[in-house]
């Protein structure tokens, strides 16, 4: 199996474009070590040129809208230009869609679900077992819910959405899906989903906060039957760390009404029994705007073009690759998901050592090699269940007793800056966790983190 890069490109040069890479970080000996972030799932560490726009803009920095200062106009027209932009970046139609900022995807996604719950009546949402609890959650008390199954190796059943939609005759409002998993790295076949919805009269929202920054993605013309009508995403998993969240939907849904999150800036005009609202987005963005959000996010976006997405999910399909055969060569070390197709997953790779909880296995990555993962249900909790196999007896075991070690796995999350040399590291002191199981779990079980 060979692993040479992409093209003719120096995929190692990708190193030089991201802050903070070769930074030493302290082990538990006493040495220290260039760190290792394989919890790019999490979120991102700055590009050098996101920084260099925050830095080139601060001296220019004011309050959006309304002040009629020249920085004050600066910064307004800088943020609402930033709309332009997010839309060319995944096919979105200025015209059709708004592009509202926020401060996150989880508050992106409750903004959609407060302003597509608001006429109420329990319709219905088709949401997945593979969900993030971001893309869950807020959809429960205000629609009726019902789950996409997944298949033996954790993939979307794309025939149980088909028979559910079936199910509800023409009912579902809205079918609601991870573009990515952040458990397995599964991309969702979001297009095929999008045309299925539309033909039973449903609208597909995708949470886009695993797939924006990893492979293109394209919303489609509002023509196309294969349109996505809503996507939300966050810069601080595409390399701008500042804050900043984006919600993009058709812009007759939020036209005329009420904001979901009132405040400054989201009005017209008001006296103490009426209320004329904001033209959106402005009536979804109360408070103060976060300009410099935007302008990190704007700076990503045309850094990571500069690059070229298709480059980026290349290299890093060659990345997932050699970390799954790497990681399958070592003893004892369960992945979960389908580790033989693989065409279909991001760089989001969960494994187990069998014997070792993967708390110890995550806290020995790190102290004994500067190696950050990240382990647990990464807010995913009923689709680790699943991966798991846990009976229903098994989780209610865990509901009733807090004080047990929750059930989990470590996860690694590769990003454009990550190297073919660092998973040989990570292999490597895998290889000595699995050797030496009993050493490491008496150093580390039923540890905390240290400071």
């Amino acid at each position: 199996m060979e692993f040479l890069g992409v093209g003719n490109m120096n995929p190692y040069g990708f190193r030089k474009w991201v802050v903070g890479v070769e930074e030493k970080v302290p082990l538990i000996n006493g040495k220290r070590v260039i760190g290792i972030n394989f919890d790019n799932g999490a979120t991102t560490p700055p590009l050098v040129s996101v920084m260099a726009a925050v830095n080139r803009f601060v001296p220019w920095y004011s309050s959006v809208h309304r002040g009629t200062g020249y920085k004050s106009r600066l910064s307004s027209q800088i943020y609402e230009d930033g709309r332009k932009v997010v839309c060319d970046f995944v096919g979105a139609d200025p015209k059709r869609d708004v592009v509202i900022f926020t401060n996150n995807t989880t508050q992106a996604i409750n903004k959609a679900a407060k302003k597509l719950g608001e006429k109420g009546g329990k319709e219905v949402v088709l949401s997945t077992a593979m969900e993030h609890h971001s893309n869950d959650l807020p959809w429960r008390d205000k629609f009726h819910v019902d789950y996409v199954g997944i298949d033996g190796d954790g993939r979307l059943d794309m025939e149980d959405l088909e028979r559910k939609l079936k199910k509800y005759e023409g009912k579902v409002k809205l079918v609601t899906m991870t573009g990515a998993s952040n458990v397995s790295g599964y991309i969702n076949p979001i297009h095929k989903a999008a045309r299925m919805a539309h033909q039973y009269g449903a609208k597909i929202f995708i949470d886009g906060a695993q797939l924006v920054p990893h492979t293109y993605v394209d919303m489609k013309s509002h023509r196309d039957p294969e349109h996505i009508d809503f996507l939300a995403f966050s810069a601080h998993k595409l390399y701008a760390p500042f804050g900043i969240g984006v919600l993009i939907g058709p812009k007759e849904v939020f036209l005329g009404e009420p904001s979901s999150d009132p405040g400054g800036g989201t009005v017209k005009f008001v006296t103490h029994d009426e209320v004329v609202w904001n033209d959106p987005p402005q009536n979804e963005e109360g408070g103060s705007p976060n300009v410099i959000g935007v302008i990190a996010l704007i700076q990503a976006i045309k850094t990571l073009s500069e690059i070229g997405m298709h480059t980026i999910e290349a290299y890093e399909r060659q990345l997932t690759a050699y970390t799954i055969y790497r990681l399958s060569q070592i003893p004892d070390i369960e992945i979960y998901g389908d580790i033989y197709n693989i065409k279909d997953r991001l760089g989001i790779i969960s494994f187990n050592i069998r014997g070792v909880s993967h708390q110890v296995t995550a806290l020995s990555l790190s102290y004994e090699g500067g190696i950050a993962v990240r382990n647990g249900c990464f807010c995913a909790h009923p689709y680790i269940q699943k991966l798991l196999k846990m009976s229903k007896e098994e989780v209610k075991a865990y509901i009733k007793d807090e004080t047990r070690t929750r059930p989990g796995m470590v996860r690694i999350s590769l990003g454009l800056y990550n190297t073919f040399h660092e998973i040989d590291r990570l292999a490597a002191l895998l290889e000595r966790i699995v050797r030496n199981k009993k050493y490491y779990i008496d150093k580390y079980e039923g540890l905390d983190q240290l400071l």
